[in-house]
């Protein structure tokens, strides 16, 4: 696949469903009482293997005409032992989320992946989870494939996170939906909570409080074990990691003007947005509202010319899957850009620091790689561009997409070696950025 230089892109859209928000929509489903309606879910390859474990765990889910989505649950603590391994794809927030409920559930289940999930540490999920009295027997440093023995007579836990991640702190609290008692999670860097919405909107009760952990200011959360979560309609609102695509490319290519509608607004997850105005982005928020517990707004994006900025680190917990297209921005802006922070994109579907790292420098840009920090010099204009050597993707979907938007905004196009892990959580990227007249083509 190759992205060529572009010009103007322009036209509305409406993105794919969040992803974060439609594997939890679908596991709360699953372990609520009745029915639960989804509209908007992501129907990427990610968020179908949730789907087809939860399946294999018991749980009804159709899909109707219309594109909706119905789950019929089992209750919490409900789940049935499948009767063979749940293959979670290239999905970790399926296989860490579903460790959490699988852990205070009495059974036994084996999960893997493909080869890029089975590369990713899953220790820092289940090292907290064993305290609830699960076992979990991994290959070497915690990884899939990986046999979870659920604990008969769960402990609710109490845990403080020692990195930021939504994804540990979610799986705790799933863990706690099945114990007895109270589940704590303390948190010094505040991460994305969808988790604790949701659980909300489901019947649970769970209460978030500012507390001094000592010396320190943090979030407390605590869930209350055992409630009986009720079916529910979730509206999935458009995924800002997803956004971020056409967004930059919007920013980066003079004269555009591109509407993206219904994005999820979630004060953890706009760290994007908030670097790109620093940057000099013409980004407009229009009809703010509420769906489903969530904040939602339209998005107005103008060509902008960008400068380069320093981004803190504690900024990273809400853009942590956003660095590679910043990256892209950062090629194109005028001086340097410092990102700070970054240490988690080495656990991620690739090491997206390294990789990012390598791909701009292919195409001419001047890019320092440290252990949790990027250094983009900016070309103040289009940098140089492919030089007929693909980019090495790595089978990560978020490097092909940024790779990809670069391409539209270089000299020279961009190829990328295989496009195909675009379709776990963006199926129709390339239908919709040329529909916005970006030049993406087979290569």
């Amino acid at each position: 696949m190759t992205a060529r230089p572009s010009d103007a892109l322009s036209g509305s859209l409406r993105l794919p469903g969040d992803k974060s928000i439609s594997h939890r929509a679908l596991m709360f489903g699953g372990l609520a009482v009745g029915e639960t309606t989804i509209d908007g879910l992501l129907e990427g390859e990610d968020v179908l293997r949730t789907a087809a474990a939860l399946r294999a765990l018991g749980a009804e889910i159709s899909r109707d005409a219309e594109g909706r989505w119905h789950v019929w649950g089992r209750g919490v603590g409900g789940l049935g032992e499948p009767e063979d391994v749940l293959d979670m794809g290239n999905s970790g927030t399926g296989a860490r989320l579903l460790l959490g409920i699988l852990a205070s559930h009495p059974l036994t289940a084996v999960l893997t992946g493909d080869a890029s999930l089975r590369r990713r540490p899953m220790a820092r999920v289940t090292e907290p989870l064993s305290d609830c009295g699960a076992t979990f027997i991994a290959r070497e440093g915690g990884r899939l494939p990986l046999t979870v023995i659920g604990a008969r007579d769960p402990l609710p836990l109490d845990y403080r996170l020692p990195v930021p991640s939504a994804q540990v702190k979610s799986a705790v609290l799933l863990a706690g939906l099945n114990a007895p008692g109270t589940t704590r999670v303390v948190e010094r860097e505040a991460t994305r909570d969808h988790s604790e919405r949701m659980l909300r909107h489901f019947g649970a009760e769970v209460v978030t409080r500012e507390i001094d952990d000592e010396g320190h200011p943090a979030q407390e959360i605590l869930l209350t074990g055992q409630p009986e979560l009720t079916g529910r309609r979730v509206l999935v609102p458009a995924d800002p990691s997803s956004a971020a695509f056409p967004l930059v490319a919007a920013l980066l290519l003079p004269g555009s003007e591109v509407r993206l509608t219904a994005i999820g607004m979630n004060p953890q997850r706009i760290g994007l947005i908030t670097t790109l105005k620093e940057m000099g982005g013409d980004i407009t928020l229009e009809n703010a509202r509420e769906e489903g517990g969530e904040p939602v707004a339209d998005l107005l994006v103008r060509g902008s010319k960008l400068r380069g900025v320093e981004v803190p680190a504690e900024r990273a917990p809400s853009m942590i899957d956003e660095y590679p297209v910043l990256a892209m921005a950062a090629a194109v802006a005028e001086g340097r850009t410092v990102m700070h922070g970054l240490g988690e994109l080495r656990v991620k579907e690739s090491d997206r620091l390294a990789t990012t790292a390598r791909g701009l420098a292919l195409c001419g840009v001047e890019v320092e790689e440290r252990p949790e920090t990027l250094v983009v010099q900016g070309a103040g204009g289009r940098p140089p561009g492919g030089n007929n050597q693909a980019i090495q993707t790595e089978l990560d979907h978020r490097i092909a997409m940024s790779f990809l938007v670069l391409g539209l905004a270089a000299e020279r196009p961009v190829q990328i070696d295989d496009m195909t892990p675009i379709a776990t959580s963006f199926p129709d990227f390339t239908a919709l950025m040329t529909g916005l007249g970006a030049e993406i083509a087979e290569s």
